[in-house]
């Protein structure tokens, strides 16, 4: 995980395929505030392309790129513009 950035909510996908990864992560941030950062966490790769890109269609700023954390899992953050 990138210490260097804090996060105020996470959400797991991991078991999810798009577009499911897409539409639980934005039902997620519309329940934060403006501002806040998610943290999402996948095993479905297709979904660290999909649904950042969505994220940022959307407004949303992408601050952590998908990374492995682990052999099967990656991470991303956003922040809820």
């Amino acid at each position: 995980m990138n210490s260097a950035i804090q996060f105020d909510q996470e959400i797991d996908i991991r078991g999810d395929i798009c577009p499911f990864t897409f539409v639980k992560s934005k039902l997620k941030l519309e329940t934060m505030s403006s501002g806040e950062v998610l943290r999402v966490i996948t095993d479905h790769e297709p979904a660290t392309l999909n649904v950042p890109r969505s994220m940022e269609n959307e407004g949303h700023e992408l601050l952590v790129p998908p990374h492995k954390i682990n052999d099967t899992d990656w991470e991303f953050m956003i922040k809820k513009n």
